[in-house]
């Protein structure tokens, strides 16, 4: 199915692709519609959008329902599903002597809609985004940062020669996971020390910036996220590969010289996909703690023994006053969207229902995420 439309709000895109969801369709490509003759409103109010947005979507087939249902609980089913989803994604897209780069086939992204699937279906993931990145990396060959099955790799790589090059994608920094995005950009292109980056970084905190996100601290983000290098032992080969590159002095020097440590130490690097396991789950500790602090300051009460079975953290809280609380001014999003999964998973939907009526207007109709979990959350509850 194609679908067209024309919308600045975000509530509405995000509305239309959990509806496309929840009806059984996986969204494979989202690309903007090139019009001949622009509107009225178009040409003369800076405001109205100037290009309509085209999503194509489709409904798994090849038996993989059925397969879902004996294996989704499983990483099997995980893989299953990507190589469905994989196969109906554009290969290639040429635009002006380059290839475009492909967000659909983003891991990140890839990992969301793998996400919104299992929660349209009402099984719990089997793997955290880490573990899901490392086994995409080793069983998918990667182009360019996009993720592609064995048998289209050739037409890619075939096209690929006949460019100019590969365009990037552009984030658009408005939250915390935007942030990490570009973040992550930067720093596998150029490892950084944090007065390196900093600039950089609050030039990307303007008035896109979402009101209800919490602003994070960049110290933050670097250290939840990221990896940093001491100065001890070898140099790590993403920080060795970028210096030798950019200084002539560095090359063929083994990883434990001292010059080259002393160049590379305190820089911030992008994790390779077995250690990210390991700073994700410390991530996702904190998060959960913090969404146990929401729902403390809303009033929710947690259910014993916590979340999820497979947490410890979120304990039970102290009861709720009577007192009606009114929203919150501030979430961070990242530790709702956690708190959520794990809700979910438990089958705890009363906790997301009682949270969601405490949170700041459109946290949950502007992320396409909880958008979904939240209506499938009321479904099941009679709502």
């Amino acid at each position: 199915m194609t679908v067209e439309f024309s919308n600045t709000k975000a509530s509405v895109w995000n509305s239309i692709q959990t509806a496309l969801q929840e009806a059984g369709f996986v969204v494979a490509n989202v690309s903007g519609l090139e019009k001949t003759h622009k509107g009225f409103k178009a040409v003369t109010t800076s405001t109205a959008v100037k290009q309509d947005l085209v999503i194509s979507a489709y409904k798994p087939n090849g038996g993989l329902e059925e397969r879902f249902k004996k294996t989704g609980h499983t990483p099997e089913g995980v893989w299953d599903f990507m190589k469905t989803h994989l196969r109906n994604l554009p290969v290639v897209k040429p635009r002006g002597g380059e290839l475009e780069f492909i967000a659909e086939r983003d891991p990140r992204i890839l990992y969301d809609r793998m996400v919104a699937f299992y929660v349209g279906h009402g099984v719990p993931v089997p793997l955290s985004s880490a573990e899901f990145q490392a086994g995409l990396a080793e069983k998918f060959p990667e182009r360019e940062g996009m993720a592609f099955l064995a048998e289209q790799v050739a037409e890619f790589d075939k096209k690929r020669a006949q460019m100019q090059g590969v365009g990037q994608m552009s984030i658009f920094v408005e939250d915390e996971k935007s942030a990490i995005d570009w973040l992550r950009g930067e720093l596998k292109k150029t490892p950084a020390t944090y007065q390196d980056i900093q600039p950089k970084f609050m030039q990307q905190l303007g008035a896109s910036w979402k009101k209800f996100e919490t602003r994070p601290e960049l110290a933050l983000l670097l250290e939840q996220n990221f990896l940093q290098y001491r100065g001890d032992g070898e140099v790590p080969a993403q920080i060795h590969s970028y210096l030798s590159t950019q200084n002539k002095d560095m090359r063929n020097l083994p990883k434990d010289d001292a010059r080259l440590r002393s160049r590379a130490k305190d820089r911030w690097y992008v994790p390779d996909p077995a250690k990210a396991v390991d700073v994700e789950s410390i991530r996702n500790k904190r998060l959960l703690q913090e969404f146990r602090q929401l729902c403390d300051e809303a009033g929710v009460q947690l259910p014993s023994p916590g979340v999820s079975n497979q947490t410890q953290l979120p304990l039970v809280l102290p009861a709720a006053k009577k007192t009606a609380r009114k929203k919150l001014k501030e979430v961070r999003t990242e530790a709702v969207r956690l708190g959520f999964k794990e809700c979910f998973a438990a089958k705890d939907y009363a906790t997301i229902l009682a949270l969601a009526a405490h949170l700041p207007n459109n946290v949950i109709e502007e992320d396409e995420q909880l958008q979904m979990i939240f209506d499938m959350a009321e479904m099941r509850s009679g709502g």
